[in-house]
């Protein structure tokens, strides 16, 4: 049996996996990824097109048409039994499409969110798919990562790891790269290794890939995750437990049109059976939660294609409801591309490209910018790894002919203190002329408060209230012209030895470099349009205040009455003290991820739906805590991506606010086709009762019910899910995510809408029963003009304006769905063989017809009137 490997030395476990410190070739990695697979978990026995088509008639209602159809069939009625089971037959394949449209929407979603990860291969440091990892690859973590492999840690700086997914321990776990002699140790226990869905909180590490796929710890109890049913949405929800409430009004409805069918129009018992069967099936809008979903699969689609990749479909109905985004800068608001600009040592304040190598202090404020940095740039493919602030560094390197990863090389990094965002600083120790040199990067206060002595071309010298008092009107006067300021130390050390937290004081303070990253050109129109949508924009960010001010009012987020707080400011006021000053706090500068929770906080509790972004391990729990999490795709950690609900794959601000007016389309599209849907089904309701009230004979026969619950409950309710977004949903306050959709305001519609397309039917009936009592013509006409005005009926709800304002031609697919719905009823009035089916009565023709048209559209001419004045007034 072979060695495990947390006993293994880092060069056996190498030799192990036949691989070396540089990890695999291409080649060999190619060859591995044909012999081990994708590093994917199982997910489990995904349901067939099979079971998902026979999964369609678990309905009950359905069921209890089957039977009915059955009893059909006993009685002789083989027409009835036919068309029953043909639109059956059509309803379950209809359903099994829109669940495999679905589902694959659900998968390109979930790829487009996957993991990446950092490997080394053919030598050289690249960032590929997680599941293109392999066994022998070389992988490279650093804080915020996610885990995608098991691994033996080759080098160790530091690194501390989450293992809560696996051992349910909370608390980070300190690695080591040393091997373990012991013979069993717990998965907890294995220092040296790191294991697939942990994350990196802090430090970095060199690892080599042991496990990939199923074979992983995480793999092993991969039956456990594999429980990855979609919950429903909220909205969903609603709608489920009001098709409930409805399927029993409808039902108690059915049964009244059963006895009053039997005991005052003298039909069968089993006629009656049929006809009231037939009506509930039409009447319960059965598609309703499948068409939300099919508009909410279609909108998050939309999205993606706009950079803004939803993770959860909830998060698309909190979208539209967002009162408030709280962005961080660097990046999202600014284009995060820094540049370096102008530099201050030895008492001088110069632009970045006169720096002079020649002077001891300016020399050594570049190394410093160098080593202390883990950024690479390469200036022929135009590609740099690392943060953008580090990029800069690497290119002020570069203007003066210096390599960094050569410079690295001549001094190799003995220790370092990972940057995290509550000290602040990052430290990394060398070997400078034999003397172990800690050089220390940071913020400009925080470093200096740790500084005992200034470096100067004739030394070091102490460094003087009045000296410190000349470094920070420096970087104050830097501060307001936008640009972000890092502050460089150095430390000279006794031995090379593990370092502490205690290292980083007592430094020689270097110098000031600033570096510009400008606000993004779209983010000050994306600003002025959340404005207008009634959303707050609020700007967080660890720069200095002064800077963070100065891009705010570029923005447009900072205006005059504003206020700019600082975290410590923050941590000095109680919850009540920030409740009262809240509303005029447009920039929070040098917070924590700690005051990001509080901020959300806050304006939750004055009722407002939140965004907040975040890109860090310790924003994680702002994303949780926060109505909407939003992750930066570029810059973000695996572990903030995790947290969030929609990940931004262009790291743009203007994205959210797309976002945000594509909710609120979707959710307006959604609120639109339950419009369409139950009007149509309620003027199917008032026909009936009606006929059943004043003892007419019945105004349909029950294929035709079932004719129109397939044709106009899926086509046209989905075209009007595709129905754009429309400019002026940003002259709309948020929504209220209090209200329920289906508001006394809808419910009215749905009541006079469903109304007036029943006294359209109702009046083609009349005509059709003429003097001569002609049963089967009425419901010929009334069946016609029914479908017809249902199908007329697909306009009117593509929004609230009227057809001259949203334009016929916008939405194509409303057009297609309703020519779709004229041809199937062409056919079913006028082909031989289906007139039959469909019980047509023998003398429909082009005048019946004409007659049917202008009723048909009668409703959708007094809508369209109706919504023209309401344009007008709207003017």
């Amino acid at each position: 049996m072979a060695e495990p490997y947390y006993r293994q030395t880092a060069q056996q476990a190498l030799n192990s996996q036949q691989s070396n410190a540089n990890g695999l070739t291409s080649q060999e990695a190619a060859q591995r990824a044909r012999q081990y697979g994708p590093n994917k978990l199982s997910e489990g026995e995904k349901k067939s097109m099979v079971r998902v088509f026979f999964e369609q008639f678990k309905d009950l209602l359905v069921l209890i048409l089957i039977v009915a159809a059955c009893i059909s069939a006993a009685s002789g009625n083989m027409e009835s039994t036919i068309v029953i089971f043909a639109v059956l037959i059509l309803n379950a394949v209809l359903g099994t499409v829109q669940y495999w449209k679905a589902e694959k929407s659900l998968e390109s979603l979930k790829a487009m969110s996957s993991p990446t990860t950092k490997v080394l291969r053919d030598g050289k440091r690249m960032e590929i798919p997680s599941a293109e990892v392999v066994p022998g690859d070389v992988v490279l973590l650093e804080t915020g990562d996610m885990v995608v492999a098991d691994g033996r840690i080759l080098e160790n700086f530091s690194l501390k790891v989450n293992e809560s997914s696996l051992t349910g321990e909370s608390e980070g776990v300190d690695k080591t790269a040393d091997a373990i002699d012991a013979g069993q140790v717990a998965l907890g226990d294995q220092k040296n290794m790191v294991f697939s869905g942990s994350l990196v909180t802090y430090g970095r590490a060199t690892v080599l890939v042991t496990g990939t796929g199923m074979h992983t710890e995480l793999g092993k109890i991969a039956a456990l995750m594999n429980q990855t049913q979609q919950r429903k949405t909220p909205l969903q929800q609603s709608l489920d437990s009001f098709s409930a409430k409805l399927a029993v009004v409808i039902l108690i409805i059915s049964a009244l049109v059963f006895a009053l069918s039997v005991f005052r129009t003298g039909m069968s018992i089993l006629d009656s059976l049929m006809f009231a069967v037939a009506l509930a099936v039409a009447a319960i809008p059965e598609a309703l939660s499948s068409i939300v979903t099919i508009v909410l699969a279609m909108g998050t689609q939309k999205m993606a294609r706009q950079n803004a990749i939803i993770k959860d479909l909830k998060a698309v109905e909190s979208l539209g409801s967002v009162s408030v985004i709280c962005s961080d800068k660097t990046g999202t608001l600014t284009q995060n591309k820094m540049t370096p600009q102008k530099v201050y040592a030895d008492g001088a304040l110069l632009e970045g490209n006169d720096l002079k190598l020649a002077n001891d202090v300016q020399r050594l404020l570049l190394k410093a910018a160098l080593l202390a940095s883990d950024a690479t740039n390469d200036e022929e493919n135009g590609t740099s790894i690392g943060d953008p602030t580090e990029v800069a560094l690497v290119m002020l390197g570069e203007q003066f002919g210096v390599v960094e990863e050569d410079y690295r090389a001549q001094h190799p990094r003995l220790g370092e203190l990972a940057f995290d965002s509550d000290r602040k600083l990052m430290s990394t120790l060398h070997d400078i002329d034999g003397t172990p040199t800690l050089f220390t990067k940071g913020a400009m206060d925080v470093l200096l408060s740790r500084s005992q002595w200034l470096l100067t071309s004739a030394g070091k010298v102490e460094l003087t209230p009045e000296r410190k008092e000349e470094i920070a009107r420096v970087n104050m006067e830097l501060s307001t012209e936008g640009l972000r300021v890092l502050a460089f130390a150095y430390r000279e050390l006794d031995s090379v030895r593990p370092l502490t937290l205690e290292d980083e004081n007592d430094f020689t303070f270097i110098g000031l470099i600033s570096m510009i990253d400008p606000p993004r050109p779209e983010a000050i129109q994306a600003v002025a349009d959340a404005k207008q949508g009634g959303i707050r924009t609020i700007m967080i960010t660890g720069d200095h205040k002064v800077t963070a001010t100065a891009i705010a009012r570029q923005l447009g987020i900072f205006r005059d009455g504003d206020e700019a707080l600082a975290g410590m400011e923050l941590d000095n006021m109680t919850d009540a003290e920030l409740d009262q000053r809240l509303e005029k706090i447009s920039v929070y500068a040098r917070v924590s991820p700690e005051h990001k929770i509080r901020i959300v906080n806050a304006w939750q509790r004055k009722g407002n739906i939140v965004s907040m972004t975040g890109d860090g391990v310790n924003d994680a729990p702002a994303l949780k805590k926060a109505d909407i999490g939003v992750a930066m795709g570029i810059t973000g950690t695996e572990v903030s991506k995790d947290a969030a609900s929609m990940i931004l794959a262009d790291d743009n601000f203007a994205t959210i606010v797309k976002a945000v007016v594509n909710g609120r389309s979707v959710y307006a599209n959604i609120k639109n086709a339950i419009l369409f849907l139950l009007s149509g089904n309620t003027a199917g309701i008032f026909c009936v009762l009606y006929a059943s009230i004043m003892a007419l004979p019945v105004p349909f026969e029950p294929v035709h019910l079932l004719f129109i619950n397939l044709l106009t409950d899926s086509l046209p309710a989905i075209a009007i899910g595709m129905e754009p977004a429309r400019r002026g949903l940003l002259n709309q306050k948020p929504r209220d995510p209090k209200e329920p959709i289906l508001n006394r305001s809808l419910l009215s519609r749905i009541g006079v809408q469903g109304l007036l397309i029943a006294i359209a039917t109702m009046t083609a009936f009349y005509l059709g029963y003429g003097p001569a009592k002609d049963a089967a013509m009425a419901s010929t006409m009334a069946f016609a003009t029914l479908t017809l005005a249902r199908l007329f009926h697909g306009f009117n709800c593509r929004g609230a304006e009227s057809l001259f304002r949203l334009k016929l031609t916008t939405n194509p697919a409303s057009i297609l769905a309703f020519f779709a719905g004229v041809v199937l009823l062409g056919l079913v009035l006028f082909v031989p063989g289906l007139t039959g089916l469909f019980m047509v009565a023998p003398g429909f023709g082009t005048a019946q017809l004409g007659k049917v048209v202008l009723l048909a559209l009668a409703p959708t001419v007094v809508i369209q009137l109706y919504k023209l004045l309401t344009d007008h007034k709207r003017r």
